[in-house]
Parts: C-alpha cells; sequence; structure tokens
C-alpha cells in the first residue's frame, strides 16, 4: 500500500523505531545541505517529493518486550501504531534534528526568555504541541515516562546520544560516541547555525514559514511493507539508493537476517536472541573504535578488509572480492539453507536399568545408524566471526592512535608510533593480529614491529620495492599467526630472509637501486630533499640524540605538515646561493658540483620549528645566531640543528662529513652496512670530493 504524506501527516498516532540491522546516522555536509536548500528553495505553496519511506508494522508479540516498555501506553491505551523503519531513517532523523533546532532557537529569542513551552508558539502551535507531536511525549499523571516518537530499538548509543546531546534530556551519565553519533552532533550544528543566520535575515516569520514548509510541504511516498514480504532483503535493495551502505553496515544486516533463517532445533529462541545480541553488541564496539578519534575517524570499509585478511584466507584479486567472499560465498541464506549430512557412528545404546536383583545384566538395543543434517553454516560460526571482529576493532584503533595510549605499553606506543610515521604499508592487519593472540607476549610484539619497521625502511624507503612486494606472503603469515599456526620468531626470520635481497653475500648494503631513484630527483632539482623518506629518517637521527641527551624539540605532527611559504627541512647550503658568504664558501665547485653538494643529505636539516623559506639564504653564520634573533637559530634549535652549529664553516667538506655521519647513523639504526667509505661518497653523490 503506497500514498503520499506530509511529515505532519506521517507522524500522526505513528511510533517509529529504528530496527538492529539498520546503521546509526549517516548523513554528513552534502546531504544536508541538500535538505536545507530543498526546504529555503521550495514555493510555500508548492509541494516537494521527498522520496520513499519504508515501514513494517510490529505485532503487538514484536513490541512486548523490554525494549517497548516506555512506548506501550501510547500503543495501548492511546491506540498508536508502532513501525520499524526499514528505509528513510536518514531522512526521519534529519527532520527530528531539524525541527528540535527550530525549538531551540524560538526558544532563544530574547522576547521568549522565561516564558514556558506552553506560551510560546510557531504560528498557531505552542512548543509543547510541536514536541508531542513530533519528538517526546510525557506520560500523565505523574510526567516520570518520556516516550520518544522516534527512537532505537536496541541499545545503541546513537540514541542515547540523540535523547541527551541532540534532544536535550538531562542527567546523561557516560555515553559511548561513534563516528554515528558525530554526525549527529554535526547536523544539530549545521541547523543551528543554518536556522540563525535565516532568522537574522527574515525574522521570526520566515522560521515559521520553513516550520510549515517541512511539516506540510515535504511528501513522502509511504509504503508499508506486508507481513510475507522478506524485510531484510528489502533492506539491503532499498538502501542502494541515496547514501549508501558501507560494506560493514551491509554485512551486519546480512548477520542478523542469518539468525531469522535457522530452525528451532538448530538455534533455539534464548539462543537466537543471545547470537543476535552479540551481533549488536560487535557492531555497537566496531563503531565506537572507527570513531573514537573524532578527528580522524577510521573508514569501517578498510577495516573490514583487513579482518578478513587476518580471519579468511586472503586472495590475490582485485577489488571488492573481500565483500564478494563475505556477502556472496560465506554469510549467505543458501548456507543456512543448505545442509551437510553428518553420518553418527555405530552406537550401542543402553536401556534403563532394571532392578539388579531380577535381572544382574543389561539389556542392549540394536544398532542404529542415524544421519543428521547440519547448516553448511553453523550459528557457532557466525558467533566466533562477530566475537573476534568486536576483538580486533580494539586493537585496530590502538594501532591507529598509539601515543598516550594507556591500553599499550610505553615500547608499544613508541614502536607504533614509528610504524605509522613510516608508512606501515601492508602490515597493520598483522600488527593487529598479534593482540588478538593473547598468548603473544609483549616482548615478542615489539620484536615483530621492529622487523617490520627495518623491512619496510630496506626495502621500500630505501630498497625502492613495489608496495605490493611480499604482501600476499605476509597476508597469508597473518591468518596463520592468528589460527596459532606460525610463531612471532618464524615471521621475524621470514622479515629478516626477505632483507637479503638489498644484501649482498658480504653484508653490503645494495645502495645502488637507491642511488639510481636520487638520482632521478637530482635531474628534476630535488635529490635527497625529494625522498619519501627523509622526514622519517632525520626524524629518527633527531630522536637518537633525544634518547641520549632528553628534551624532545621536534613535533612530528608540525614538522611534516605542510606550510606555505614554510620550511620544516632546510637546505643548510641554499638552493639559490646568492649571499657573499655563500659564493665564497664554494667558489672551488663547478655548477654541476654544487647542484649535487646542495642536494646531497648531509646538507639538509631538520628544524625544530618552520620558518619562512625567504631566510634560507642566509649566511651560515647567520643561520646559527640571526641578527636581531627574530627567529630561532640553529644554536638553540633542534639536537641536529646544535650539532651543526658546532662547524666552524659550511662548506663541500662539512656537507661530506655530515653526510657520512647520517650514513653510519643508517648503519647502526637499521643494521646495514656499507661496504667501505667510497661507496658511502657514491651513494651521497660526492665521489668528487677529496678522501679526506
Amino acid at each position: 500500500m503506497q500514498t503520499l504524506e506530509s511529515f505532519k501527516s506521517i507522524f500522526k498516532d505513528r511510533i517509529f523505531k529504528i530496527p538492529d540491522y539498520q546503521r546509526g546516522y549517516a548523513w554528513q555536509a552534502r546531504q544536508l545541505k541538500d535538505f536545507w536548500e530543498d526546504i529555503v528553495n521550495l514555493p510555500q505553496d508548492k509541494s516537494h517529493y521527498t522520496g520513499l519511506l519504508s515501514l513494517k508494522e510490529i505485532s503487538k508479540k514484536g513490541y512486548s518486550g523490554d525494549n517497548w516498555t516506555a512506548e506501550r501506553w501510547l500503543l495501548e491505551d492511546r491506540g498508536f501504531k508502532p513501525f520499524h523503519i526499514v528505509d528513510g531513517q536518514q531522512r526521519l532523523t534529519t527532520f527530528v534534528i531539524f525541527i528540535n533546532e527550530i525549538l531551540n532557537l524560538i526558544k532563544a529569542i530574547p522576547e521568549n526568555d522565561g516564558k514556558s513551552d506552553t506560551e510560546i508558539y510557531i504560528g498557531t502551535f505552542s512548543l509543547k504541541q510541536i514536541k508531542e507531536e513530533y519528538l517526546v511525549v510525557q506520560k500523565p499523571p505523574q510526567f516520570l515516562v518520556n516516550t520518544y516518537k522516534f527512537s532505537y530499538e536496541t541499545d545503541n548509543p546513537s540514541f542515547k546520544y540523540l535523547k541527551h546531546h541532540i534532544l536535550g534530556e538531562p542527567n546523561a551519565g557516560s555515553i559511548m560516541e561513534t563516528f554515528y553519533t558525530l554526525n549527529l552532533e554535526n547536523a544539530k550544528q549545521f541547523f543551528y547555525e543554518n536556522l540563525e543566520n535565516h532568522y537574522r535575515l527574515n525574522g521570526v516569520s520566515g522560521i515559521e514559514m520553513l516550520f510549515r514548509k517541512v511539516t506540510q510541504n515535504l511528501m513522502f511516498n509511504l509504503h508499508e511493507i506486508p507481513d510475507d514480504f522478506d524485510v531484510f532483503v528489502a533492506f539491503e535493495t532499498m538502501n542502494n539508493r541515496g547514501k549508501k551502505l558501507s560494506n560493514l553496515e551491509l554485512l551486519k544486516n546480512r548477520l542478523i537476517y542469518l539468525t531469522t533463517l535457522y530452525d528451532e532445533d538448530e538455534l533455539e529462541q534464548d539462543e537466537r536472541f543471545i547470537l543476535r545480541k552479540d551481533i549488536n553488541d560487535a557492531w555497537k564496539e566496531v563503531y565506537f573504535q572507527l570513531g573514537r578519534n573524532k578527528k580522524h575517524p577510521l573508514p569501517d570499509d578498510d577495516f573490514l578488509v583487513a579482518h578478513w585478511i587476518m580471519y579468511f584466507q586472503y586472495t590475490r584479486q582485485k577489488g571488492d572480492d573481500y565483500i564478494r567472499f563475505l556477502l556472496e560465498e560465506k554469510f549467505t541464506p543458501q548456507n543456512v539453507y543448505k545442509t551437510t549430512e553428518v553420518k553418527s557412528d555405530s552406537i550401542t545404546s543402553i536401556s534403563e536399568v532394571r532392578d539388579l536383583e531380577e535381572d544382574d545384566e543389561l539389556e542392549e538395543n540394536t544398532v542404529v545408524d542415524s544421519n543428521i543434517n547440519r547448516p553448511k553454516l553453523s550459528p557457532k560460526e557466525i558467533s566466533d566471526y562477530v566475537k573476534n571482529l568486536r576483538s580486533a576493532a580494539v586493537h585496530w584503533y590502538n594501532s591507529f592512535n598509539p601515543l598516550n595510549n594507556s591500553s599499550l605499553t610505553n615500547e608499544e606506543s613508541l614502536w607504533l608510533d614509528r610504524l605509522n610515521r613510516i608508512g606501515i604499508a601492508y602490515f597493520r592487519p598483522l600488527v593487529v593480529a598479534s593482540y588478538i593472540r593473547t598468548d603473544i607476549t609483549t616482548g615478542s610484539r615489539i620484536k615483530l614491529f621492529k622487523e617490520i619497521e627495518r623491512f619496510i625502511f630496506i626495502a621500500f624507503r630505501v630498497g625502492r620495492a613495489f608496495s605490493t612486494f611480499r604482501n600476499s606472503e605476509y597476508y597469508k603469515l597473518t591468518k596463520q599467526l592468528q589460527n596459532g599456526d606460525i610463531s612471532i620468531d618464524e615471521i621475524c626470520l621470514s622479515l629478516k630472509t626477505r632483507i637479503e635481497d638489498w644484501l649482498s653475500p658480504e653484508t653490503s648494503f645494495d645502495y645502488q637501486p637507491f642511488k639510481s631513484y636520487i638520482g632521478r630527483h637530482y635531474k628534476n632539482g630535488g635529490g635527497f630533499y625529494s625522498w619519501n623518506g627523509l622526514h622519517y629518517f632525520l626524524y629518527e637521527y633527531e630522536t637518537e640524540k633525544v634518547m641520549k641527551n632528553g628534551n624532545q624539540k621536534i613535533d612530528w605532527t608540525l614538522f611534516v605538515k605542510s606550510e606555505k611559504d614554510k620550511v620544516s627541512l632546510e637546505h643548510i647550503y641554499p638552493q639559490t646561493p646568492s649571499n657573499d658568504y655563500w659564493k665564497n664558501a664554494f667558489i672551488n665547485e663547478t655548477e654541476e658540483q654544487k647542484n649535487l653538494l646542495t642536494g646531497s643529505i648531509g646538507n639538509i636539516l631538520a628544524l625544530s620549528t618552520s620558518k619562512n623559506s625567504s631566510l634560507q639564504n642566509d649566511s651560515f653564520p647567520d643561520k646559527k645566531s640571526p641578527l636581531g634573533r627574530f627567529h630561532k637559530g640553529y644554536t638553540d634549535g633542534s639536537h641536529s640543528e646544535i650539532e651543526i652549529a658546532a662547524y666552524p664553516e659550511w662548506n663541500a667538506d662539512a656537507i661530506l662529513k655530515q653526510g657520512l655521519v647520517l650514513l653510519e647513523f643508517m648503519e647502526r639504526r637499521w643494521n646495514i652496512k656499507f661496504a667501505d667509505v667510497e661507496s658511502k661518497k657514491d651513494m651521497l653523490f660526492l665521489n668528487f670530493l677529496p678522501k679526506d
């Protein structure tokens, strides 16, 4: 049955709940802007088609549980009807937030100060009437129960957040925040700011006009889904429109759907309830962890791919093979309907024991062969999967946010931070798997992190291997590690062995691929300055000095932040050396040699604070101790700057000397070895300089 109805009509005598298979609030800036513009630009005498709203009426048995306690008085005493929202919850949530912000704005107008909700009007409707029609009704006569016209059926952090942080119910207590609650807060702020601006331009009458438009002129194609229709299939199909469901959201719906398909003899009602709760709890935890860092929420599909690699067999196929496996091969209705035959062994069963005084022997029944049919996908497989997914989400968050993390030791935080800074590549699932295995010690994990970091630096930052180098091998080892089929020591040995590709039989480092890579950057005017591992390398050099001397002076976030006309990596001998000091210091070098010296790594310095690029041409004495002291000089900068300030002059010999110091650090830090000093000079592109 389909009818065209306004919001005002839709909310009359209906209560809406978002069922547990639904996602949370997913609308972001683009969708909010479209909603706002639709309302503002809609002529007051016109209707606007808003889309399809699909509802499934809940039977009396369906709302008899604890999840409907606060609503039952409206259903039984006042004849309201309860509905699950199958499609359209994003728009209904937006509508509820929009109405609430209109009420907040009108109530905040100075002329309404001190007035109650029954004394303030929007048009001919009091605020109390509007709240009760669209938002919340209190049960008389004690008025202790708040019944929300729109809510979530399960214990979802989004509803608690909606009630307390959006709709203003007091005494919230602690609330779990997720990516979805962040979207709710953003929508509230978006509408309040735009309504304030609209009020300044158009006054109260303008706000009243928006209220009439949104409640009366926005029209839904209302569709009630019949009882014999598969609501889960409808949900998947309908949500391919608008802001599409993520694969993680689709998977949750699929798993809950599967719990409804098992026969009673395979999954009893209590077990079905527990399994469904496990699924909901897992997704609640996943979305809490993914949205835990509000400034940097983690993409849900990235997490799902990583967990698939950990939990199932990785393949080298491209694209969406992981979700095709999960939705089309593993967690399918066919695997529930499709049964496997389990042939029991011949069993000799013993009949009830008779009175031994009458007969000292036990009577044996005849031998019976029986076949037991079980679903190909068992409920336990679903339970194990979602529990593992839930556990992995915690460690997934920790791997991205190791600093000041009380769940990690100081050394774990240090090495996880290093992995994030260097670019963890395809090793994050392996890192997470090391935490899922509770029998792995902290010391073993640190050993693994060190070997991964060394592998990444040598293979990718220096060896110039392709980003997919050996990824299939380590994805497979990830699954083996989680299953307990391989040890940390075995994985570390594998990582060490693969690095031998860059070491000669004499264990000296084969730097030629790296030199060729830097040589290409020299042709483009960059040299070592364009190396994608330079920030990490120089930061680690600075870190070694911090370990010895204390007093960290470089903040990684600011160090790698790009600022217009400012630098955090400086050419000591500048690229445009117009200062007389530089002309005299490099008077004996050719233009080609000057170019090689400028771009060599010994001439590049990590600064404690970024400074204007215009200062790079200052003389070496002025860089060490600037005239006028308008900015920091090397003498009071980073540990690396202080080291450079100790040089009496800055010339070709100084650049070579500092370059050799840095390569000695590289040998020490990543356990590699160059054949001799001449090899190092060759890698620095400075073999034209004398030996001493």
